[in-house]
């Protein structure tokens, strides 16, 4: 993360209170308001028919949020994944592919079986997702449309999942899931650029489930009147080493130093978890979210793991899917995470229905 994103979010965040913050915050605010104001008449166009939605011939099913940075929705398309291939269906992941060199265009990243399109052309999150698991076909494109009529005709899915689809509402959806981050789901309640809001808060009425990701054992949201919400919380499994190998359990490197870096939308939070899980983290490097790995990038890491004499080093499964061309790196590990939803009837009411 950069030093200007670790600003923006204090700011955000109520950590960053001087005069000129304060000043800064209400610029931004000036900005904000016209912002968000935009984006509600165009929701309002499309839910009055204005503008077109178009509708795919199989169900869809949305994953997506309202604020930017993480909130867990690639380990929700993933869980929501491995549910329907488990009950004998074809899935495909429709996503725009964010950060890859296709830039939106067109393109097939795995067919369920192999994956054809690297980190670099296609994101690190399709690939993810077509990594880890199996069976799944994985196609991006900034027309989701079109994408899901390319993968119609090349697989027959029976399900479609709209990954990161809150906004995209020229692809009509069957059931609509919003993640919030139960900590704060509404960030300081600002849209962009004053705050994390994609939308305003009003636009959550949209969603057909909320699941609230991230929770801890006693927390209980508030939810919205009506509305069918679930809690969901992330817990990292253990390590899985980078070139290949079974999850290990922490356990097998607590006496061990190791060197953490990550290029997410919130690095910090995985390294505190590491921590919690025992690890001994010697020195930590933060990258910008879906930061690409060059060279200069990974020279940065091997010279901070010799420099504090690390006898590992670890990152996350979406960092770790662009490594695979890296050869001869000291012991990598990923940190693999772990989704479950700890109240599950609200949703498997609404899948077994689309069912």
């Amino acid at each position: 993360m950069s030093k200007v994103d670790r600003y923006f979010r204090a700011l955000w965040g109520g950590k960053r209170c001087g005069a000129w913050d304060r000043l800064l915050l209400l610029l931004l605010t000036t900005f904000s308001l016209p912002y968000g104001l935009i984006l509600r008449l165009r929701a309002c166009a499309y839910a009055a028919g204005f503008f077109r939605s178009y509708r795919l011939p199989r169900p869809v099913i949305s994953v997506g949020n309202l604020t930017v940075g993480g909130t867990g929705k690639t380990p929700a398309v993933a869980m929501l994944a491995k549910y329907f291939i488990s009950r004998g269906k074809r899935v495909a992941v429709l996503s725009r592919g964010y950060g890859g060199a296709l830039r939106g265009g067109l393109g097939l990243v795995s067919d369920g079986t192999a994956r054809i399109l690297t980190p670099n052309e296609a994101g690190d999150e399709p690939c993810l997702l077509a990594a880890t698991v199996p069976g799944l076909a994985v196609v991006v494109g900034a027309d989701r449309y079109r994408a899901g009529l390319f993968a119609m005709e090349r697989f027959a899915p029976d399900i479609f999942i709209l990954d990161d689809g809150f906004q995209h509402l020229r692809l009509e959806r069957d059931l609509n899931i919003l993640l919030l981050d139960s900590d704060r789901p509404f960030g300081n309640g600002r849209t962009l650029p004053a705050g994390l809001l994609r939308e305003q808060q009003g636009a959550a009425q949209r969603a057909d489930l909320i699941i609230y990701t991230r929770c801890s054992s006693d927390d209980q949201p508030a939810t919205f009147p009506g509305k069918p919400a679930c809690r969901a919380f992330h817990h990292l499994k253990g390590v899985v080493p980078l070139a290949g190998g079974d999850t290990r359990p922490f356990s097998d490197l607590e006496d061990m130093r190791g060197m953490a870096f990550a290029g997410i939308a919130d690095p910090d939070a995985f390294f505190r978890d590491l921590r919690d899980e025992g690890l001994t983290l010697v020195t930590t490097l933060s990258f910008p979210d879906h930061c690409r790995y060059g060279e200069e990038d990974m020279a940065a890491v091997l010279r901070a793991a010799a420099t504090c004499g690390a006898d590992y080093l670890i990152t996350t499964e979406k960092d770790g899917v662009k490594l695979g061309s890296y050869r001869g790196l000291p012991t990598v590990y990923t940190a693999e995470l772990e989704m479950w939803v700890a109240d599950p009837g609200p949703l498997l009411a609404l899948l077994d229905k689309l069912l």
